[in-house]
């Protein structure tokens, strides 16, 4: 566990903006649709597709109290899921914080 832990710790460090989705979820496909439009460059970790996937999840669950993916970090701060990133962008903030973070593309 503590390699999962230590492993999306430091993805969320090291990234302006991380996603941790399942390649099957159709919440996840909104979401990176929606980043994929605003040309967002972003880290992605498709957990169904990662060996210790599971122990990803519980990780996970334990950095930020969400278990569900899409699991999305702007600046290493927790932004939610899905419904989260879509009431950013309807209220004009996801950009906001997109430039922030310097993860628009130019």
């Amino acid at each position: 566990m503590a390699q999962a832990s230590t492993k999306v710790q430091d993805l969320i460090n090291k990234s302006s903006v991380v996603v941790f989705s399942k390649s099957y979820c159709p919440y996840c496909r909104a979401t990176k649709q929606t980043l994929d439009g605003l040309k967002v460059e972003y880290d992605l970790l498709e957990l169904d597709q990662e060996s210790d996937g599971a122990a990803l999840q519980d990780a996970l669950e334990e950095i930020s109290g969400q278990r569900t993916v899409p699991n999305v970090y702007i600046k290493q701060k927790h932004i939610g899921g899905n419904s989260d990133v879509q009431s950013l962008q309807k209220s004009g903030k996801l950009e906001t914080l997109l430039k922030d973070a310097g993860a628009l593309k130019a």
